[in-house]
């Protein structure tokens, strides 16, 4: 799973096009915040999610592995994390950790230490 953390799961049904900007979040344990931002490129695939007032408007992101499930007709992402794991994520700050391959390296092993 740590190779492919950032792209993707076959059977999620992401498609390349599909805009997922405002798309509910779901935590396997309920609503986490909206997609905010989005990145498909192959192997470096995330999701920036808002939390809103969940966690105090801070912003998370998470690797495109972690998501199980695109409802399209829905529009929610369904990822596989509770909100106590996104909730301990490493801090994330759009402007400098969004092109900072450290971070997403710290991110990564995080996800992977605390997979259910």
């Amino acid at each position: 799973m740590t190779e492919h953390l950032w792209s993707y799961r076959p059977t999620a049904g992401h498609l390349a096009w599909a805009d997922l900007t405002g798309y509910k979040v779901e935590a396997s344990d309920g609503d986490i915040g909206k997609v905010d931002k989005h990145s498909f490129e192959v192997g470096d695939a995330y999701l920036v999610v808002d939390t809103g007032v969940w966690i105090f408007g801070r912003e998370v992101i998470l690797p495109a592995g972690l998501v199980s499930r695109i409802d399209l007709e829905e529009e929610t992402v369904y990822v596989s994390a509770t909100k106590e794991q996104i909730r301990g994520a490493p801090d994330f700050h759009r402007d400098t950790h969004l092109a900072d391959l450290g971070y997403r390296q710290e991110v990564g092993a995080y996800y992977t230490s605390h997979r259910a």
